[in-house]
């Protein structure tokens, strides 16, 4: 069963390293920060594709959508 963080928590591991982001059709999987990722994916929606999978690779976390868009507010990122 996958851990669940609270928004504050994620918001503290932002520059922590071992995470995953799985593209809408799966094909492409990019690591680094949790940042890192977070702005991967604001790109990729504002491409018109699907933002991804985001998971913390050692715990397999996943985020959703919601707790995607949060973050990228706290991030200054535009919708």
């Amino acid at each position: 069963m996958a851990t669940i963080y609270t928004h504050d928590d994620l918001k503290g591991r932002m520059k922590s390293p071992g995470w995953a982001l799985i593209s809408g059709n799966g094909t492409e999987t990019f690591s680094g920060s949790l940042q890192d990722l977070l702005g991967i994916s604001h790109k990729r929606k504002r491409a018109g594709h699907a933002p991804g999978l985001i998971k913390e690779i050692e715990t397999s976390i996943e985020l959703d959508m919601i707790q995607i868009e949060m973050l990228w507010q706290h991030l200054g990122l535009p919708f």
